[in-house]
């Protein structure tokens, strides 16, 4: 087990990486927040769902997914349709708009971290992929947490 002075050090550098973070958020498109991006990128990887479901992956409130949502659909990127299964819900579903603009904010966020990272080796990046992987999963569904369902932050394109 590591010393306790390593784990101060690593809470310090986590906490260092919401600059990263934002940085990162300064490339969205103006009418992109990174609520919406977050939105997106959930509706890309996981398919279409409800909005309850989308709410817990964010990890906030279902108000807040609301707004997001009626954000993203304004601008045609997400749609909403009934639920085969229960016509009083409605299912999101990413566009082929919202497929193409999620594409060029990822490659966005893909070139800005190649161009920091551009002295580092590959091997370095793969380690670093592997070890916020491993500490992800280290915390379980974080976001399955009650404690988290309130939080307003929300995640960026990953």
């Amino acid at each position: 087990m590591a010393a306790q002075s390593q784990y101060e050090e690593l809470a310090r550098q986590l906490s260092a990486i919401g600059a990263v973070k934002r940085e990162l958020a300064r490339i969205l498109p103006h009418e992109c927040p990174p609520g919406s991006a977050g939105v997106l990128t959930l509706l890309h990887r996981h398919g279409e769902m409800r909005m309850s479901r989308l709410a817990e992956l964010l990890a906030i409130d279902m108000s807040v997914t609301s707004r997001h949502v009626a954000h993203v659909v304004g601008y045609g990127w997400v749609e909403r349709q009934s639920d085969p299964l229960d016509r009083r819900s409605r299912l999101l579903r990413l566009t082929a708009d919202g497929e193409a603009f999620l594409r060029t904010v990822s490659d966005r966020y893909a070139e800005m971290l190649a161009g920091a990272l551009r002295d580092w080796s590959d091997q370095e990046v793969g380690q670093l992929n592997e070890l916020l992987a491993k500490l992800r999963d280290s915390f379980g569904d974080c976001r399955s947490r009650s404690h988290h369902t309130t939080d307003t932050t929300t995640r960026t394109p990953a």
